[in-house]
């Protein structure tokens, strides 16, 4: 099924360029994995592949049992 690495990138795209913009800020709660797949008209696995991503890019941290949250600006120097 190509269109799903298409959806995955372009969604963690999407997320990533709302956490810069300040569009969702520091230690906002992401929606549910299952809201956001209604959302986006995925399957629940394109979320995952999605919030691993945005994890990777320290964007978003997990929290077991409460969900996803923006990350906390990382300063440099």
């Amino acid at each position: 099924m190509p269109t799903e690495k298409v959806d995955y990138r372009r969604i963690a795209n999407e997320i990533a360029e709302k956490i810069k913009s300040g569009e969702l800020a520091p230690g906002e709660k992401l929606p549910s994995t299952r809201e956001l797949a209604e959302q986006h008209g995925v399957h629940i696995s394109t979320i995952n592949r999605v919030m691993t991503i945005l994890k990777d890019r320290e964007l978003v941290e997990g929290h077991p049992g409460k969900g996803v949250y923006v990350a906390e600006a990382r300063q440099s120097g």
